[in-house]
């Protein structure tokens, strides 16, 4: 029977402090690389692209001021996640792991996806990922939606096979090096 204070959503509970640095930072990275190429290169759609309102989903000016709440935000997300990855390193136990950070960076990223997928396009249908694109709009957003759900699964499976994240690799995992 595994010990519930020392794991951690099946991981080891010292793991703990970099993954959620690493979800922030993931986070950070995902809103970042939406805003960037979707909204501001790619420019198939911004905020508030498909508001139900036509004067505010044509209105360029105040689609752009909402673009860049949206990167205060993601802005917002990377700052505390970095925070986070140096109190983690500083102030706990933490295994000083990569591979652990990666995945965490990478479900952070798919946690994004997700919950920008389901809430932004699905719940409050602000924005769609292309809506002029080809095939049907909803097509478009459950590729977002399921890229996301694969990098959610993806970074959590990649921490869990790194031995310095899982509770049976026990305190000797901490020493990534090879050092004892």
């Amino acid at each position: 029977m595994t010990d519930e204070t020392t794991t951690w959503l099946g991981l080891s509970r010292d793991a703990k402090p970099l993954v959620l640095a690493g979800l922030a930072l993931g986070l950070g990275i995902g809103g970042f690389f939406d805003g960037i190429v979707f909204h501001q290169i790619l420019q198939i759609h911004h905020m508030l692209s498909s508001y139900p309102d036509t004067s505010i989903a044509t209105d360029l000016e105040l689609n752009v001021m909402a673009d860049g709440i949206f990167h205060l935000a993601t802005y917002t997300f990377t700052i505390i996640g970095i925070v986070l990855l140096s109190r983690a390193w500083r102030f706990h136990p933490v295994p000083e792991s990569g591979r652990t950070l990666l995945g965490a960076v990478i479900a952070g990223w798919g946690l994004f996806n997700v919950v920008e997928g389901l809430v932004a396009h699905q719940l409050l249908g602000l924005h769609h990922v292309w809506p002029a694109g080809p095939g049907p709009t909803v097509l478009w957003d459950a590729v977002f939606l399921l890229w996301g759900a694969l990098f959610l699964v993806g970074g959590y499976l990649l921490i869990r096979t790194d031995s310095a994240a899982t509770p049976t690799a026990g305190t000797d995992a901490v020493a990534t090096d090879g050092g004892e």
